[in-house]
C-alpha cells in the first residue's frame, strides 16, 4: 500500500474517533508510513501512543511495541481491541503466557490478524520469538520509553541497549524511538545507539 495513497485524516477518523492530528502526530505518522526512522520526544498525555498505533494499524505486517511496563502495554493492547472487531489485532507476548496463548499469538500475527505486538525487552532477546519474528512482515518497530537506552537516562536498563542487535536481525525495519523526556546528551545516545543519526 502506497503511503501516498492513504488518507490518513479518514484512517485516523476511523480508527480513533478525531478529526485532526494533535501537534507532532502527523508529521510523525507520515515519516513512519515512509518507511523512515523516528525519533519523538513527546510530553506524557501528548499522544504518544497514536504516533505508531495509526500507522500500525493501517499498514501491512505487524508491528513490534518494546515497552517496558507490563500494565501499560495490557492497557494499550485493551484499548486498541476495543477499537476492532477482532481481537487478535494487538496482543502481548511475555513471560507470563502459557504455551497456548503463545501459539494463539503466532497464528493470529502469521495469518496476518495482529497489528500491533508488545514484547518487553527481554521477551524479544528470547532467540525463539526472533526466529518466529524473522519468518513474518513486519512494518516497524517502535521502542516506547526509548530513555530506557541511555546510560545516562534516569531509567537506564541494560536490556534496551541490545534491542539494535535484534531489530538488525529482523532486517531493515523502520525504527521509532518515543519518549516524554530527553536530555540532549540522552537523545545523542539513544540515536548512536539505534543506529538513527539520519
Amino acid at each position: 500500500m502506497n503511503s501516498n495513497e492513504i488518507d490518513i485524516h479518514k484512517e485516523l477518523k476511523k480508527y480513533f474517533g478525531f478529526s485532526q492530528f494533535k501537534g507532532l502526530q502527523e508529521q510523525v505518522v507520515k515519516t513512519l508510513l515512509h518507511k523512515d526512522n523516528t525519533f519523538v520526544i513527546m510530553p506524557t498525555g501528548g499522544g504518544k501512543s497514536l504516533c505508531y498505533q495509526l500507522p500500525a494499524l493501517i499498514q501491512e505486517g505487524t508491528a513490534i511495541v518494546v515497552s517496558p511496563l507490563i500494565a501499560l502495554m495490557k492497557n494499550q493492547v485493551d484499548a486498541i481491541r476495543s477499537l476492532s472487531s477482532e481481537n487478535g489485532v494487538a496482543h502481548v507476548l511475555n513471560s507470563s503466557l502459557t504455551k497456548t496463548e503463545i501459539a494463539q499469538v503466532k497464528a493470529d500475527i502469521t495469518s496476518g490478524i495482529t497489528k500491533l505486538l508488545y514484547v518487553a525487552p527481554e521477551s524479544l532477546t528470547k532467540e525463539e520469538y526472533v526466529a518466529f519474528l524473522q519468518t513474518v512482515p513486519i512494518s516497524f518497530v517502535a521502542i516506547d520509553e526509548a530513555h530506557c537506552i541511555s546510560e545516562w537516562g534516569h531509567d537506564f536498563r541494560p536490556e534496551y541497549r541490545n534491542l539494535k542487535n535484534i531489530i538488525h536481525q529482523l532486517g531493515a525495519v523502520p525504527i521509532i524511538g518515543l519518549t516524554a523526556t530527553a536530555t540532549p546528551k540522552v537523545q545523542e545516545d539513544i540515536l548512536k545507539n539505534l543506529d538513527m543519526s539520519d
